[in-house]
């Protein structure tokens, strides 16, 4: 295969995406660390010069000095040598220092910058995303680019620069030695670029392979207690196995092509400098060429090679790096779904009236959740929500802090349509306890100040107290200051719901969006959970989530849900009359809690 045609075969191969483009992306991270840039490529200047001085300084030392007997012109020659090892070394430690400590600043910018994006994005991204899938992403891709930017782009223009060097001064030294060295070098490029054309696709396949699992170890991790309860260990391992086995095979197969591509460059690199050695020897037999000049020659041969030899080895970790960019900014280009208006206002302190008007709702392009939901909330009202499983109760309260958009109709509070207003402003005024708590792992004191972080401790003590928390907190070893494990693991779901709950009230918001689920406490638990709600809801506008009879009682309008629909309205009595459906739910969900 020619070299155009290799050329033209790996621009062919680019069916994702264009590799330039994505690179030149990577480099516009080093913009703000462009004087570390720069200096470490000044360096790498300097030691390209010395570089190309050393083999006439040892041509001068074989033939003035060694050939002539010279030893003064021998010492101070290898004096000199010296200088320039001692020099080369000083601008090689400021060359590596400077250029990781730029490569890890475009590390950090992008961790940063994925960890903003990850923050802002929306729920429907999180709902088709795998925490493994991104962890991989934010880990590993990220360093592949942090060694694109720094090590590997480094290598890649010093290598060219004294490749280019050495090609200069080979063909000024003797013509036609460098000619016979100058015929290898279209054969280490062509083996160089189909080492790239094989490897480019293979490494993107390794990284994927390589987020499921990270994924699979996540899940694993998370669902612990779940494999342990139905005794799945063995399923787990053998599921792991599988795609362990998976990215074994496809980084074997990478090891072979890597060996494969090295040990043929080597191999050419080796015979190109066997025939210069040859015939540069007969040269010097005929006194064609001096000794110091063959030796000289050898070594620039070596400077050659070298960096083609090294090209083999650098674009396999360019070619993984195009690949992890891509999975990158797969993730910082995606355009949040739920943004707020670039006009958005500051929303004024909620009095609490809340009117969904004409609400539609659907999931991407899967059919309607919600259709033409309208309801209104008077300040302070209590709104039940009731209904099957799936039948919209979640999404109508996920769209209230706007987790999502209604794809039709909107939503008011207190007049202002939510979809132009601030996000902090709406949200900071929404207190939410849901059914599944999600705790952070500190100490119970700064999971209850999550939402407010200039309380004070008596403010937290006083919030507790309300949510009928503070007793349990004593108990525990360092009471307030007691570490959680990872997503409140060490409490119990009763203890968790509390602190939510106390959380909830140390924002003392207007608003409420409540999960009202407590079938999977005990009764004590459970009543010290109903305390805790009807304080935190007493003078605040509030729609829950009822699983409850006593909360039922105490709504101001219970809506009744049905395949996204609201089926009846109105409160108990009433609805026991006229709604055949909450009749059922009732039977089947609220009588056999009632107190």
């Amino acid at each position: 295969m020619s070299l155009a045609k290799a050329l033209a075969l790996f621009r062919g191969n680019q069916t994702e995406k264009k590799i330039a483009p994505i690179l030149w992306r990577c480099y516009g991270y080093l913009r703000p660390y462009w004087r570390r840039s720069l200096g470490a490529y000044l360096c790498m200047l300097a030691i390209t010069l010395m570089s190309i001085a050393t083999p006439q300084l040892i041509r001068w030392i074989i033939d003035r000095g060694i050939g002539a007997g010279d030893r003064t012109l021998l010492g101070v020659s290898v004096l000199g040598l010296l200088g320039l090892a001692i020099l080369r070394g000083v601008f090689t430690f400021f060359q590596g220092r400077w250029s990781e400590v730029a490569s890890q600043n475009v590390a950090a910018d992008l961790r940063a910058e994925l960890q903003r994006k990850l923050t802002i994005l929306s729920f429907s991204f999180h709902d088709r995303s795998q925490a493994g899938d991104i962890l991989s992403r934010a880990i590993q891709d990220v360093d592949r680019i942090r060694f694109l930017t720094g090590r590997a782009s480094l290598r890649v223009i010093d290598s060219s620069t004294l490749m280019l060097a050495t090609a200069g001064i080979l063909f000024w030294m003797n013509p036609r030695l460098a000619l016979l060295a100058v015929a290898a070098m279209p054969v280490l490029a062509w083996r160089a670029i189909h080492f790239g054309i094989n490897f480019r696709p293979l490494s993107a396949q390794i990284q994927r392979q390589l987020s499921v699992i990270t994924s699979r170890v996540e899940q694993n991790l998370r669902g612990a207690r779940v494999v342990k309860a139905f005794a799945q260990e063995e399923a787990e391992i053998a599921r792991f196995d599988q795609e362990n086995e998976r990215w074994y095979q496809l980084s074997a197969r990478s090891s072979r092509i890597q060996a494969t591509g090295t040990s043929m460059l080597q191999l050419i690199a080796n015979l190109a400098s066997v025939v210069i050695l040859w015939y540069g020897g007969m040269m010097v037999m005929r006194s064609e060429l001096t000794l110091g000049e063959l030796v000289a020659f050898t070594t620039y041969l070596g400077q050659l090679l070298n960096p083609v030899r090294l090209l083999g080895m650098i674009i396999p970790a360019i070619a993984m790096a195009g690949a992890a960019a891509e999975r990158v900014f797969e993730i910082l280009d995606v355009v949040p779904e739920v943004q707020e208006d670039p006009d958005a206002v500051a929303l004024p302190p909620f009095e609490g009236h809340v009117r969904f008007e004409g609400v539609s709702f659907s999931y991407g392009r899967r059919k309607e959740v919600l259709k033409n939901i309208n309801i209104e909330a008077a300040p302070g009202q209590i709104i039940a929500l009731v209904g099957q499983t799936g039948s919209g109760k979640s999404t109508i309260i996920n769209l209230i802090p706007r987790f999502y958009d209604p794809t039709e109709g909107r939503i008011t509070i207190d007049g202002h349509d939510i979809r132009h207003a601030t996000l902090h402003s709406l949200r900071s005024q929404i207190g939410i306890v849901l059914q599944e708590t999600t705790l952070f792992a500190a100490s119970i004191r700064e999971n209850i100040a999550f939402g407010c972080a200039g309380a004070t401790d008596e403010q937290i003590i006083a919030a507790a107290q309300a949510a009928q928390a503070h007793e349990f907190i004593m108990q525990t070893p360092n009471g307030y200051d007691t570490l959680v494990g990872e997503r409140g693991i060490t409490l119990s779901g009763g203890q968790k719901q509390r602190l939510a709950i106390a959380r909830a009230l140390l924002t003392n918001p207007r608003l409420l969006v409540l999960d009202d689920a407590t079938s999977s406490v005990d009764s004590d638990t459970e009543q010290h959970i109903q305390l805790a709600l009807d304080r935190l809801m007493r003078g605040r506008t509030s729609f829950v989530i009822a699983h409850r009879l006593s909360t039922v009682m105490q709504a101001d309008c219970i809506l009744v849900l049905e395949k996204g629909r609201i089926a009846a309205r109105g409160k108990h009595e009433e609805l026991l009359r006229t709604s055949p459906l909450y009749a059922e739910i009732y039977r089947r969900q609220l009588k056999p809690r009632k107190e």
